[in-house]
């Protein structure tokens, strides 16, 4: 893990996703204790207050702070789109690394339907899942969860492969073990850093994805703090009070390159061919 994090402070793409994953992480994690104010208390008084020393990135409407319902709604949009590609990740690794130890008509079965599956634009799909389901933040992580699983499977297949032909996967199979025991004990571990890198970089896609159905109304609801829903009520006050759409949206922008660098800086720390 160490020599990891040293080859990413020296990938420039790697440093700086690294330096922006820190300053997220102490957002979702301080954010309640960094926040000047409750992000939900109202103040008619102080409504459309543009930046100031006071609220540094403004008001809004309801007089909320704006700097506060960032911090706090970083947990929401950032937490939530973790669990989203972590499940997604550990189930698209087991369906695609049994695929590939399997073969036969069962992975013909199984990459016709990713494949099916990934026909589908995943910002429409994850729309068609949340509409049937109900309009909710449980309901947009499964959506998510969901439109990601076909991606992962198809990278997880791919390096499992290779693994498949591997001596110690064949020594496995001769001592007799069974086949979630190869699966899951053997050659699972043995694929797992390319499909880290992978991850993190969807965890990007998620993060827009997870804002733009909170935009759309389909993900989080007020009063809670979330960037995308902070984005969908400040557009109607664009124009006399832009900072209210602003600051959501850029911080959206920044974390989700955020993680774009930290994958391109993971890729090639993992790669054994750039050291």
């Amino acid at each position: 893990m160490h020599d990891i994090v040293k080859q990413l402070a020296r990938s420039p793409q790697g440093a700086v996703g690294l330096f922006i994953l820190i300053i997220a992480t102490l957002m979702v994690l301080g954010g309640a204790h960094f926040a000047p104010y409750d992000p939900e208390a109202l103040s008619i008084l102080a409504r459309y207050k543009a930046p100031s020393l006071e609220h540094w990135l403004g008001t809004d409407q309801l007089g909320r702070d704006i700097f506060s319902r960032v911090l706090i709604g970083a947990r929401a949009t950032i937490v939530l789109s973790l669990l989203a590609t972590l499940m997604s990740m550990v189930i698209g690794a087991i369906i695609g690394t049994a695929s590939a130890y399997m073969g036969g008509k069962i992975d013909e079965i199984i990459m016709r339907t990713m494949d099916a599956v990934m026909s589908i634009p995943s910002l429409l799909f994850a729309l068609l899942i949340v509409s049937t389901l109900g309009q909710s933040s449980f309901n947009a992580v499964l959506a998510i969860t969901i439109a990601f699983i076909p991606g992962m499977v198809r990278i997880a297949r791919s390096v499992s492969l290779a693994a498949r032909q591997q001596d110690y996967v064949n020594a496995a199979i001769a001592r007799g073990e069974s086949t979630h025991y190869i699966i899951l004990r053997e050659m699972l571990p043995n694929i797992v850093a390319p499909i880290i890198v992978e991850a993190t970089i969807r965890v990007a896609f998620a993060i827009m994805l997870f804002a733009t159905l909170s935009f759309l109304g389909l993900g989080a609801q007020p009063p809670e703090p979330e960037w995308g829903l902070m984005v969908s009520e400040g557009r109607a006050y664009f124009f006399n009070a832009p900072w209210m759409m602003l600051a959501p949206g850029i911080a959206i922008a920044i974390v989700a390159i955020g993680f774009n660098l930290l994958g391109d800086g993971l890729r090639d720390a993992l790669n054994p061919r750039s050291h």
